[in-house]
């Protein structure tokens, strides 16, 4: 038995493993994309690590894909027969309940709260505190983030070596909640604590979009490229807040070179990664902007995902990019089983399905079809729930855009409006360049007489 760098203890018997170990949660803390790597060496090194399987386990589980289950079931085998050799302690032990309740049960929100009773006992564990954040963002649970995050800061003190990265992730549930100013100033201080905290930095560029300041956003993230330079995929998402800002100030040529040179550099398959680029497509789409043929690649990876069923976040964006691609079988398999799930119903993936999931994407197929009063309709059906759909307040704001839109499409302007009003509210009450350009569409289409719909740009 050791201790790692925290302080608690770790079923671990050699230095070498035990380094791996410390090496492998700060990485995953700082989103460092040497994380598997340092992973592997401890498990190869000692495959009895009932935490370092439960982990393993856990981390492919949050990559949103159904093949992966096979791996992260294995995981647990191998945690659970460590577990029951007597190679865990009560902590390790609740890792492994975490992952069993995920893979046997599909319910993440058990998972969490698994996580939960570690923090309850060593609210010092910013592994605990880090992957419980992680999968709460997954369920939209933005409430769990910051309540989890305000009972366990008072356990990183100046001398905790991940203050900062708890910092971060306070940041970050604060800006979900609304609470700005605090949200920027905690960021600030964990970028300051953690160089390498990229999410903390992203936080910060979060507030940024909230409050309508793009051009505060590309003076907080220019320059600070390291914080991020170093990451796993998530560096892709950095460079998508950047090319929102330069979308917001219409510097379309800014938008395709981060797009062409960052954000789809590695044209690679993960929901994340295409999630990024799918919501920056259709945008540009709303004002009007010709992407090329920017769609086809995104369809091809979507098009072999249909039957993933994972998570709804990453399903509505894979219907992006069959929509935007007009790959109408595709598509229509995609929905098929979205409903299915949706009808299967006890698991937490299943519910989200159901609920925004159905109704916002029959919205999204009904928008790429110009029927733009049944999209309205269902968009704004699944509006009050849509946070359940995980992501955060920037990224689901794409569907916000095309509800918005679809209703000026339809001749809804007062409707639409009331939403335009509702989203700028929530913005810090700022007029960023979407709702400055719906505003502009609005009063001419008064001016055009009652009913007047906004055609398509």
């Amino acid at each position: 038995m050791r201790e790692d760098q925290f302080g608690l203890p770790v079923s671990l018997n050699s230095d070498a493993a035990e380094a791996d170990w410390n090496a492998t949660v700060l990485a995953f803390l700082a989103h460092g994309a040497t994380t598997p790597q340092h992973l592997a060496a401890v498990l190869q090194a000692e495959p009895e690590f009932a935490l370092g399987q439960a982990v393993k386990g856990l981390f492919y589980l949050l990559l949103g894909r159904r093949e992966l289950y096979a791996t992260a079931a294995e995981a647990l085998r191998l945690a659970e027969a460590a577990r029951r050799g007597g190679g865990a302690t009560r902590r390790e032990a609740r890792y492994v309940d975490a992952l069993r309740a995920w893979v046997a049960d599909e319910m993440p929100t058990a998972a969490v709260a698994a996580l939960e009773q570690v923090l309850r006992d060593t609210p010092q564990d910013p592994l605990a505190m880090k992957l419980g954040h992680a999968i709460r963002f997954v369920l939209g649970d933005g409430a769990g983030m910051l309540h989890s995050l305000e009972r366990v800061l008072p356990a990183y003190g100046h001398d905790h070596p991940a203050r900062g990265y708890a910092l971060g992730c306070h940041a970050f549930a604060l800006e979900e909640a609304g609470e700005y100013r605090r949200a920027e100033t905690a960021g600030r201080q964990a970028l300051w604590l953690a160089p390498d905290d990229a999410w903390g930095l992203h936080a910060v560029a979060h507030v940024y979009d909230m409050t309508g300041d793009a051009r505060g956003g590309l003076n907080w993230l220019t320059g600070r490229e390291p914080a991020w330079a170093r990451c796993n995929n998530f560096r892709f998402h950095v460079w998508w807040h950047k090319a929102l800002m330069h979308l917001d100030l219409g510097q379309i040529d800014a938008v395709f070179a981060l797009y062409d040179a960052e954000i789809r550099a590695d044209r690679s398959d993960d929901y994340r990664d295409i999630s990024n680029a799918a919501s920056l497509l259709s945008r540009l789409e709303l004002e009007g902007i010709d992407v090329g043929h920017r769609w086809q690649e995104l369809a091809d990876i979507s098009s072999a995902r249909t039957e993933d069923g994972c998570l709804i976040f990453a399903d509505l964006h894979y219907l992006l990019a069959l929509i935007g691609d007009d790959r109408g079988p595709a598509t229509a398999r995609l929905l098929a089983r979205i409903e299915r799930d949706a009808r299967r119903g006890g698991t937490d993936m299943a519910a989200r399905m159901a609920d925004p999931g159905q109704a916002t994407a029959a919205g999204l197929r009904a928008f790429g079809a110009g029927d733009y009063a049944t999209a309205f309709a269902r968009l704004a059906s699944a509006r009050p729930t849509l946070q359940r759909a995980g992501g955060s307040h920037a990224q689901r704001d794409v569907f916000e855009r095309l509800t918005i839109d679809a209703g000026l499409r339809a001749g809804h302007i007062g409707a639409a409006e009331a939403m335009l009003d509702d989203r700028q509210t929530r913005r810090a009450g700022r007029e960023d360049g979407y709702t400055a350009a719906r505003r502009a569409l609005i009063a001419a289409a008064r001016g055009a007489g009652p009913d007047h719909s906004i055609p398509a740009q």
